[in-house]
């Protein structure tokens, strides 16, 4: 392991030199190219840096312990530096576990009323104004590519696109069911009812990853609608495409052209298809051992929001986070860090297995 982080450290020096080279800093793509490759080790060298400076101070309190009168305090010292050594070093070994390759792609997330009525599109507004507010705050953008709201301000099914830094290594957590527990605006009798709504993220695919021949495609053209169905043009911009072998049908709505919209629903269709084929493919990898956090198995209950005890459960990993308005404000980064590092932890385990 030390020898992969020295070389790392090595290889971080050579690109900040190279940086500066002149020939370097005046082509564009070659300087992106390689700030990005710095960007991405920095962080594990800082903290091998880090280590390697602890590892000097402790060394210097062990020699001083020997002297009476530093004793006492170089002690204490390497008391103190030996506690945060192990913590330092565990850091450092899920940092050097591989990252999803899928994680800097920007994303498709898709949320669905389930179970409970004008509640459970209630809740799914809800959620797609959460994931929203998170976008806003987290430096992500949000387009929504088509919506089926309701008259109270629910949302049936919503589809959008979430784009910017590591857009699906942030979202690819929140597929699965999401539960509610609350007494809902409908409600007359003040009693807590439970609902649903089933959110679904996937990475956008490459157009060269998957080839989509036209014959296979059946195009429809409708006119975009707003809310509670209200006419919001006159012309046939909206598209719906089918998938004739799959029976998978996306629709667009949001951009101006009918072009556009054609276009986008073309990406959406292309992602789904390959997240379709590598959910198959993970489902054979992983007959014999379920990854919970991993996995991302979209018919498991992930998340409760239970606003009688002001609280949100995540069953994965057993967390809960007081304050649910905070996280329906969009304030995920609990929920998001602590699965992060779970999904680290069981791949530096299997690694090791």
């Amino acid at each position: 392991m030390f020898e992969k982080l020295q070389t790392l450290k090595e290889r971080y020096e050579e690109l900040t030199q190279t940086m500066a080279q002149p020939e370097v800093t005046a082509d564009f793509a070659r300087l992106q190219q390689v700030m990005k490759e710095r960007g991405e080790i920095e962080p594990i060298v800082a903290k091998f840096e880090e280590y390697q400076a602890l590892q000097r101070h402790l060394a210097e309190a062990r020699e001083l312990m020997s002297d009476p009168d530093m004793a006492e305090e170089a002690r204490a010292e390497a008391q103190e530096l030996a506690g945060r050594e192990g913590p330092l070093l565990e850091e450092l070994k899920l940092m050097l576990v591989p990252s999803d390759p899928l994680d800097s792609r920007n994303v498709m997330m898709e949320i669905r009323a389930g179970v409970g009525g004008e509640e459970a599109a209630l809740f799914a507004g809800d959620l797609l104004r959460m994931y929203q507010k998170y976008c806003d705050r987290g430096g992500l953008q949000m387009q929504i590519l088509s919506l089926a709201d309701t008259e109270l301000g629910g949302v049936t099914e919503a589809l959008m696109m979430i784009s910017g830094p590591e857009a699906y290594a942030r979202m690819k957590f929140e597929s699965g069911v999401h539960c509610v527990k609350r007494v809902p605006v409908t409600e007359s009798g003040g009693r807590i009812h439970t609902s649903t709504a089933s959110v679904v993220v996937y990475p956008e695919a490459e157009e060269s990853e998957l080839v989509i021949r036209p014959e296979d495609i059946r195009l429809d053209l409708y006119r975009a609608s707003g809310h509670g169905g209200q006419k919001v043009n006159k012309t046939e911009t909206a598209v719906r495409l089918t998938h004739l072998p799959t029976g998978m049908v996306v629709t667009c709505q949001d951009e101006r052209s009918q072009l556009q919209n054609k276009a986008r629903a073309m990406e959406v269709l292309r992602s789904r298809l390959l997240d379709k084929q590598r959910q198959e493919s993970q489902a054979t990898l992983d007959a014999d051992r379920k990854g919970q956090i991993a996995g991302g198995d979209r018919s498991q209950k992930i998340r409760t929001y239970f606003f009688n005890h002001d609280t949100v459960v995540d069953q994965r990993i057993g967390l809960s986070v007081p304050r649910v308005q905070n996280t329906m404000n969009g304030d995920l980064d609990p929920f998001i860090s602590a699965l992060r590092l779970a999904e680290k932890t069981e791949k530096l385990q299997s690694l090791h297995s």
